[in-house]
């Protein structure tokens, strides 16, 4: 797969125009390509810092784990969108753990975080431009523990139907248990929502997708 590192970084990277030639270089030559097959969890807290990851395609799902087992999605990276928590080690308020999964096969560009760290103490905006990004996720954890502490699950259900419409289109290609773990719930609690919605003509359901027939009904109900 041909890369023009160059181009990905400058569309990815406010702070690309503030570094000098050798630290683009650096930047360029150091980074490389992954393909993690879907499913793979690709960061753990014992597996160390791996770096900056920029996801190419595919879709990337930062969550945790409780000590009874229980699954919890703060947040989810797609293609074009940078990945922060991976590269952890290198922003000191960041403080606790989380896994990384692929939710489908996947193509990041990581930059390490030996190569990223020495850019980070010349170039104050790219510093900045971490921390932004980690904010944002903040955000979206924020808005994440929301939902599960004050919302049912036929409306977070339909929050994420909606989130995935808008990103993908009509046709949801996601398991029950998928969704159930995007959305920190229980697999049977996704099902028994999703056979009502499909009761009522709003989706269809089929093995492995869901067909959203009426999106401007569910988005009422978000």
């Amino acid at each position: 797969m041909t890369l023009d590192k160059n181009a990905l970084f400058s569309d990815a990277f406010p702070f690309w125009p503030e570094l000098d030639q050798g630290q683009r270089q650096t930047l360029i030559d150091g980074s490389f390509l992954s393909a993690i097959p879907k499913g793979t969890v690709t960061h753990q807290a014992q597996q160390g810092c791996k770096g900056l990851q920029l996801v190419l395609e595919g879709q990337l799902r930062v969550y945790i784990v409780s000590e009874e087992g229980r699954e919890v999605t703060l947040y989810r990276v797609r293609a074009g969108e940078v990945c922060v928590m991976s590269s952890s080690c290198l922003m000191d308020a960041i403080v606790f753990e989380v896994l990384i999964e692929a939710m489908a096969d996947t193509q990041v560009l990581t930059i390490p975080s030996p190569i990223l760290a020495p850019v980070l103490q010349r170039c104050p905006k790219a510093e900045l431009f971490l921390y932004k990004t980690a904010s944002t996720r903040f955000a979206d954890v924020m808005w994440t523990m929301q939902q599960i502490l004050f919302m049912g699950a036929d409306r977070r259900v339909a929050i994420f139907l909606w989130e995935e419409f808008r990103q993908n289109g009509p046709v949801i290609r996601l398991t029950h248990d998928e969704i159930a773990r995007c959305i920190g719930s229980a697999r049977e609690v996704v099902t028994r929502v999703l056979n009502y919605f499909a009761q009522e003509g709003l989706v269809a359901l089929g093995r492995g997708k869901i067909t959203l027939l009426q999106p401007d009904a569910l988005q009422k109900l978000c």
